[in-house]
Formats: structure tokens, sequence, C-alpha cells
């Protein structure tokens, strides 16, 4: 099979790539940039560039069966801080990359949508499929959108195509220098002997899942006839920040410095964030393998390996 990943250097896809090459499929990436923790993958086609311009999509969608759309240029709270770029570099660019695929005639097509942001506030937990989407955020809107246009797609076109609504999937190869992904930063925080900073109470719910879990979901997404569009994709469980990091504290043996902001908790952040994840269980008889502890302690391990290289 040839694949196409869009977003394919980045934290996330780069995991995708690692199964997909170990399905034995043909495998073409499209990013902005290299990868930032490894070299090229052998075996792979690399394509550099804006995914957004015609040209360039013609030419990433060429001969290809499926397509995994992971590529966003935003992030829940860069999204609100400049919603315009956010419409302009996300959503038309993947109206037009589903264009290029029918014409491609691309057999499937996956995306990797945000069980985080596309709900809003949650009216009951877990969360299903079912429940209202009323994202809080520009990021979850765009989301949510391309969502309908993929619907769209299959009614007029016939794309075949499945939406994975991840919660928050963490791993090697997040960086923890970034302000996303509170499993990976906090561990590189406590790495450097930095303090974590807690915005808000740290009873914040989220549910974290290891990234090999998501890859592998996107594989079972592209190989499984499913009539079932949306599929949501995490533990099925929540953990507050606080419970956290006294889990990271415990894993690891460590005692962690934490600043807390009470007074500044994020206006996009839901309070409690736990999916129903029966759908994907049912329909791609996949499950979570990764325990939060051992995807810890791998992260952990991982975190170390990049500072003492670079030390």
């Amino acid at each position: 099979m040839r694949v196409l990943i869009t977003g394919g250097n980045g934290f996330i896809g780069s995991h995708l790539v690692d199964r997909a090459l170990g399905e034995g499929w043909n495998v073409r990436v499209h990013d902005i940039a290299d990868e930032r923790f490894r070299s090229k993958k052998k075996g792979v086609d690399y394509l550099l560039g804006d995914f957004q311009t015609e040209g360039a999509q013609h030419e990433m969608v060429a001969d290809v069966d499926v397509v995994f759309h992971l590529v966003c240029t935003t992030i829940h709270q860069t999204s609100n801080e400049n919603p315009i770029y956010d419409i302009e570099s996300n959503l038309v660019g993947t109206v037009r990359l589903l264009q290029r695929c029918v014409e491609a005639k691309v057999t499937k097509f996956v995306f990797l949508s945000s069980g985080g942001t596309v709900y809003g506030i949650p009216r009951e937990l877990p969360i299903k499929e079912s429940h209202p989407a009323n994202p809080i955020c520009s990021y979850g809107i765009h989301k949510l959108a391309i969502e309908k246009y993929l619907g769209m797609f299959h009614h007029l076109y016939g794309l075949d195509y499945v939406v994975l609504r991840p919660s928050n999937p963490y791993g090697e190869r997040q960086d923890f220098r970034n302000k996303q992904g509170a499993v990976s930063v906090f561990l590189g925080n406590i790495a450097r002997n930095e303090p974590i900073t807690i915005w808000g109470d740290g009873e914040i719910v989220r549910d974290y899942f290891h990234v090999e879990d998501l890859a592998q979901a996107c594989v079972d997404a592209a190989t499984t006839d499913v009539q079932r569009r949306i599929l949501n994709i995490g533990s099925g469980t929540g953990i507050s920040l606080n419970e956290l990091v006294s889990r990271i504290e415990a894993v690891l043996g460590v005692r962690a410095k934490v600043n807390r902001n009470s007074a500044s908790a994020r206006p996009f952040d839901v309070p409690e964030l736990r999916l129903d994840i029966s759908e994907a269980k049912q329909v791609l008889s996949w499950k979570p393998k990764v325990s939060l502890d051992q995807g810890i302690l791998r992260t952990w391990r991982w975190v170390l390996s990049v500072l003492e290289d670079r030390a």
C-alpha cells in the first residue's frame, strides 16, 4: 500500500511513519521541515515545503492509496491569538487537499481531529462521539469544520474517510521545550531541575495515552472497513495535573518543584476531559496497550538521552 503522511516529521507523524514501515507500506512524508530528534528514515520518500500550495499537493497525492492528514500549524493557545491565520493555514489548505485527493482517486483519508477541543465543555463524562460539539477555541472549530467537509466530500464524491479524535497523546519525540504536552513538558522540567508551572488549581483532568497507541489506531483506521466515521482515541481514564505530578514522582522516585499560578487559569481549557473509547475498541479491535507508568518511564529515558546528547 502507498501512503502519504502529512506532518510526518512531527511528534505523532514520526511514530506513524515507524508503524507504516513496519506494515511494509511505501511511505511518503510531507512536512515543512525535517524531524527534530532523528535523521531521515531509510526508504521514506520525503517532500519538504508548504502543504497548502496546489503544485505541492498534486505531487503529494500522486499514486497514493491512503492519506493520513496530521499536519497542523497551530495549537490550542496560538489558534485563539490569530484565528484568521488558523483558518487560512489549516482549513483552507485541507479543503484544497481533499480536492486533490478526489482527483487522484485516493481510496481513504484518515484525519486526526481533536478529542480534546471539538466537544467544548463536557455535559457528561466519559465523552461519547455523539456528544454535542461546541468548541471554545479556534483550534477545535477548524478541526470540526474539516470533519464536516470530509462528510461533504464523501457524500458528493465518495471519498472514504475516518476521523480520529485523540485526547492527549504523549511520548518520545514530543518536544519537552514547548508549551503543549504536560507529560513531556513536566519530565523535561524535572530533568533540567526546573520548576513545573501549573495553571489554575491543578484539578484540570485530562486523558493521557501513549503516542504508539495513537499510531496503531491510525493504521487500524486505514485498514478496517468501518461505517462509523468518527472515533474517540485515548486511554478512557482521566487524571488531574496534580495527580499526574504525583504519578511522575512515584515512577521516577524524585521530588518535583512546582510553581502554582492559581490566578491564571486559561480560558480555553475545559475543566475535565475523559473520552469514551468503546466505539474504537469495537469497530477497530483497538485498545491502548502502554500504561501511564510505562509511558512516563519510556519518555523520561528519552528526555535524558536527548539532554545527554546535547550536553
